[in-house]
């Protein structure tokens, strides 16, 4: 995938439409120091501007693969463009998510582009986990490295938040001993 030009058109376009949005997935993983491979893009975008997103996605080439109540997925004909998939949000949590979104520069060319923070990738990691609980080592060990780097900065009020969420307080206790307060 072309991640340089397929974000340098996506953004330019959400931007012209006043699309609220935030990269999630392992490129924005990746974006707050958690490297590891991926090959298509992922993003959180409010379901009201669903509608605005199609008609984006059908100007850039992007044919609708899948469609359901809570996600979007698109793919290009052309390979180097991939695949991008669309996390729908409605809810209140989601919905926040992107208000917290922060910009980040991507290439060192002045692309930026909307990323969510790794409080919120956590909450979405526990989503998928819960959804699928055979990503159970892949998405622990994301959780556990974006706690790793952040671990004074995180803010453990909104981390607590999602674990309880899912009902996983007791996983919680113990990455929060041994990250937060084996720092301290």
């Amino acid at each position: 995938m072309d991640f340089k030009a397929t974000v340098r058109n996506l953004v330019a376009a959400f931007e012209r439409e006043g699309i609220a949005y935030g990269l999630i997935g392992g490129f924005a993983l990746g974006l707050w120091g958690v490297h590891r491979g991926t090959v298509d893009m992922d993003f959180l975008v409010k379901r009201d501007d669903l509608d605005k997103v199609d008609a984006i996605m059908a100007d850039l080439g992007y044919e609708l693969r899948y469609r359901s109540e809570n996600v979007s997925q698109f793919l290009s004909p052309l390979p180097v463009f991939g695949e991008l998939d669309f996390l729908h949000g409605f809810r209140k949590a989601s919905l926040e998510m992107l208000e917290r979104a922060e910009h980040k520069v991507l290439f060192g060319n002045g692309i930026t582009l909307a990323v969510l923070q790794p409080e919120d990738l956590i909450g979405l990691k526990l989503q998928a986990l819960v959804n699928d609980p055979r990503r159970e080592p892949v998405d622990r060990s994301d959780i556990e490295m974006l706690m790793a780097l952040r671990d004074r900065s995180m803010n453990w009020e909104i981390v607590r938040e999602y674990f309880e969420i899912f009902e996983m307080l007791e996983l919680f206790d113990e990455l929060e001993r041994k990250y937060r307060h084996g720092h301290t």
